[in-house]
């Protein structure tokens, strides 16, 4: 990979806790406004942003900040299950949070997010149509999109061999993974992780039958012996300094540790031959946000055209933004991990309706 896709880490603690106490105060989250007179450009105090760990270039937040006149605090979370609650419950102090493509369903069906004033927001014309409206959110309402990608494996070639099969079995055959038991990491999700058991079995990810995902279940609650964690944050790291063999992440960032490792050719990401979940991740403005002003100026922010080709290049996942398009590299946008030419075994999560808690309690079940 092309060094300037290159971008510096820290090794996060492996439970990453939102630091709600912080937002929360710091963002006077009791004298919520509303985004109805926003103007573009305009803010009304600093940005709170809940979003996954490592997501945003540094250099994008301080560079809004520089612009606007106005901090930009950051809490993060690990699942859009951990993520939901706390924004849904009120008051809790952030102005812009990620949810993915089904959860935005579930949010907007709640009422836990804020109606964007587009009038605010210009750049939304940026985006391509694939994704503006998209069909979680089908009137453009609520969300504007913020990056896309794929969801696999990350595999240790010295481990397993340059002819790794390209099979969930790597977690879910206690055969295959004879040799590296205790050296796997699953996502801390239950769509995702039950999502991956599902697509071995042949199943939809999206599936309502009980009985497919007791099967599912029972694949997990099989492994976890195997397992040596259920990690959403640290797992492309853990892979790439030899701590585990085999990796269950998101595309970028299992491409830009594999990139960073001491030797980036023992590595590799892809996605199983038996399919697996592609998925977008979105700025939305929960329905209380105390700097609702703020908020929309950020989202206008990043879809500027030359901040998004920014996002993506050190995210290393698909940009939504079509206007970015002319300000990437050509070598970013060829690579068939960021841009895979063939989605026809991908899925996206869907919200399943009431059948989402049965993921969520499958998974701490199986999980013990």
């Amino acid at each position: 990979m092309n060094n300037r896709f290159r971008r510096a880490r820290r090794l996060l603690p492996l439970a990453v806790l939102p630091m709600i106490t912080l937002a929360a105060c710091g963002g006077d989250s009791g004298d919520s406004g509303s985004a109805d007179d926003c103007e573009t450009g305009q803010v009304d105090g600093d940005l709170y942003l809940y979003n996954w760990s490592e997501y945003i270039d540094p250099e994008l937040k301080d560079a809004f900040a520089a612009e606007y006149g106005v901090e930009v605090i950051e809490d993060n979370y690990d699942s859009n299950e951990a993520m939901q609650p706390i924004v849904a419950a009120g008051n809790s102090g952030y102005d812009v949070i990620v949810p993915s493509d089904y959860m935005v369903s579930i949010m907007i069906e709640e009422g836990s997010l804020m109606p964007l004033n587009l009038d605010a927001i210009p750049n939304m014309s940026n985006l391509s149509a694939e994704f503006n409206p998209p069909p979680y959110d089908p009137d453009g309402a609520y969300v504007a999109a913020y990056q896309w990608g794929t969801t696999g494996l990350g595999v240790d070639l010295t481990v397993m061999g340059e002819d790794t099969p390209r099979t969930w079995g790597l977690i879910f055959d206690p055969e295959l993974s004879a040799n590296f038991d205790g050296r796997i990491t699953l996502l801390n999700d239950p769509r995702e992780t039950l999502g991956a058991a599902l697509k071995y079995l042949g199943y939809s990810l999206n599936t309502t039958s009980a009985d497919e995902l007791a099967e599912a279940k029972a694949l997990v609650a099989d492994a976890v012996d195997r397992i040596a964690a259920f990690d959403s944050d640290q797992y492309d790291e853990l892979l790439a300094t030899g701590e585990t063999a085999v990796a269950h992440g998101y595309s970028g960032n299992m491409v830009v540790g594999i990139d960073e490792a001491e030797n980036p050719d023992n590595y590799t990401y892809f996605v199983p031959d038996e399919g697996g979940t592609i998925w977008t991740d979105n700025m939305a403005v929960p329905f209380d946000a105390p700097h609702p002003c703020t908020a929309h100026s950020f989202i206008n922010f990043i879809l500027d055209a030359e901040n998004g080709a920014q996002l993506s290049e050190w995210n290393y996942y698909g940009s939504p933004n079509e206007a970015s398009v002319p300000f990437m590299d050509p070598e970013f946008l060829a690579d068939e991990t960021v841009y895979p030419s063939d989605r026809s075994k991908l899925e996206f999560i869907t919200d399943t309706g009431d059948f989402e808690t049965e993921f969520s309690d499958a998974l701490s079940e199986a999980k013990g």
